[in-house]
Formats: structure tokens, sequence, C-alpha cells
């Protein structure tokens, strides 16, 4: 009995290391809180392919869109600690708790940050029918008849959104927010004529920017695009000290093991250093950030901070 015994264990033994695969060993799925098209979207379907050759399983990508991302940060709040469910962090991490009364979840707390991925400029685009083809035009037709022109969103309390406020405060016009529930349907409705203007980010944009379908008039960061060379800034087009740029990172469940993080966070400084990855980059007018969890969890504090303060100061509120 003893000697049965002995040979159970051995067998446990041997057994067990085989059964504790190495992370990971199954697919991997990053959700995204905005419909497909979108500037997040485009982003995080750039990067999932190289991450599945790096990593040796599937990179599946899993658009939530609802409430200017709380869906998809409420599903992977609520999500096992384990690494095989990230999130596509937005600037929703550092302004929803801002903007919303109830988000069920806190960003503050119920994250693990990874790393940052990717910073992207936003971009004026009007509808191709608007006769402005200047800043300067648009907001001399707003201030002539102010609340009639509209501006879309791809929904109430996003980084877009924000953006047109601040052009309305910095401007000191009035236009009319028409919040979607994704960038995609909003640049659609934009094409169409339905809505005069957006801030998109760049990656969605730049298509339709090219094929004439929509006018670009000016970027949203201190310095112009390489992707639009051409194309002013906010501050050059005489909008005093306006910036607004989006940027993304991935996130996991707070309590994830530590040596996933750090897997997870070598493995998206490796892909995104290689040169292809940096001109697929170049092409949707994505600027590569790369940084330890650390440096990441910092940035998502400095942003809350800054946009709490700016929130609060205008009293917006998500619908």
């Amino acid at each position: 009995m003893n000697i049965c015994r002995l040979l159970l264990s051995a067998l446990l033994l041997c057994i067990a290391p085989i059964s504790q695969a190495a992370y990971p060993d199954r697919p991997i799925k990053i959700i995204v809180g905005f419909a497909a098209g979108g500037g997040s979207d485009i982003l995080t379907r750039t990067i999932a392919p190289a991450l599945s050759e790096a990593l040796g399983v599937p990179v599946v990508v899993d658009n939530q869109p609802g409430a200017g991302g709380n869906r998809a940060m409420a599903e992977v709040a609520r999500a096992k600690p384990d690494g095989y469910t990230l999130l596509l962090g937005t600037p929703g991490l550092a302004t929803n708790a801002s903007l919303y009364s109830n988000l069920g979840f806190d960003p503050a707390k119920d994250f693990a940050p990874v790393g940052l991925v990717g910073s992207v400029q936003n971009v004026l685009i009007v509808r191709p029918t608007l006769a402005v083809t200047k800043v300067s035009e648009l907001i001399d037709l707003a201030k002539q008849s102010p609340g009639k022109l509209n501006y879309a969103s791809p929904g109430a309390g996003t980084s877009l959104h924000l953006a047109g406020e601040l052009f309305n405060e910095s401007a000191q016009i009035k236009t009319v927010h028409v919040p979607y529930k994704g960038g995609g349907q909003a640049l659609s409705d934009l094409m169409s004529g339905q809505v005069d203007f957006m801030f998109n980010v760049l990656p969605s944009a730049l298509p339709q920017i090219k094929a004439g379908t929509v006018r670009a008039i000016a970027v949203t960061g201190a310095q112009r695009s390489d992707a639009l060379p051409d194309t002013p800034t906010m501050i050059e087009s005489g909008v005093a000290g306006y910036t607004a740029v989006t940027w993304n990172g991935i996130l996991a469940p707070a309590g994830t093991p530590p040596d996933i993080i750090a897997k997870l966070n070598q493995t998206i400084a490796q892909v995104l250093t290689t040169p292809e990855m940096k001109q697929r980059y170049a092409a949707i007018g994505t600027t590569v950030l790369i940084g330890s969890p650390e440096d990441f969890a910092n940035f998502i504090r400095a942003e809350t901070v800054k946009w709490q303060r700016a929130i609060q100061a205008s009293g917006i509120k998500a619908e």
C-alpha cells in the first residue's frame, strides 16, 4: 500500500508541471469600448496580429460600444484577473469618473495598467458641402447663427465630445452636440451631410480625408501631423492654447499577477519597436508610446487631474 502511495505521489509530481502551462496558452481578448471603424478599433486591429504572433496565441478584438466606453471597462473590471481579458484603454479612464454619477466600477482601483501603446492627434473635419476651408470661417459661421451648426461625436462624455466642447469654449461659439454610439456611424453621417463637423481621431478620418468625402481644416496637437503636413494646428488657426489628443493603452483587471503584466508589457514594447509596426503607425497617423506599467499608471493619474478640472469648470455631464 505504501509503495502504491509513493508511486502515485511521484506520478502527480510529474504531471503537475505539465498541467501548469506557461502564460499564455489560449486566446487573449482585447475589449474595445467603441464600435468597429473608430480610431480605437483601428489601432487595436493594427497591433493585435503582431501581438498574436509574438505571444503564440490568437489575440481577438471584441468591440463592446456603449456609455462612452463604460460598458467595456465594466466588463474588464469584472473579468477574471488571469491575463486573458484585457482592455484597450482610452481617455475615458481619466474622464468618466467626473462625467458619470455611477460607473459601477472604480477606474483608479479596478485595473492594472500594462502599458501605453499610442497617441494620436484628433482632426477637425467638416462635411464636404459646408462652405468652409479654415477654422476661422467655421467660427464666423457659428457666430452668425448661434446654435445652428452641430457636431458629431462617438458618444456623450467621450474625449471627442470634450474636444468639441473645448472648441465651443475656446472660440466662444455655440454649436450643438450630436452623440452617436461609435465613431464609425458619426463619420458616416458627416460624410452624408447629416451633421456639420466633428473632431475625430486621425486614423479613422484619414481615408475619408484622402478620398475627399470630408474636409480637414485643423489638427489638435501642438505640432502639425506628418500624416497631414499641410493642415494647420488649431493654435495656428487662431484658437489660442487649444490641444486635445487621444491616447490608448492596454490594461488588465486588478489582481492580475505581476509576472503576466510584465510579460505583456515586454511583448508590447517588443512589437512596437519593430520597423514594420512603426511604419504601420505612421500610416494611420499614430505616435508610438512605450513605457512601464508604472509610467502608464502615473500618466492616467495626471490625465485624471487635468480633465477633472476642465469638466468641473465647464459643467459637462454625460447623458
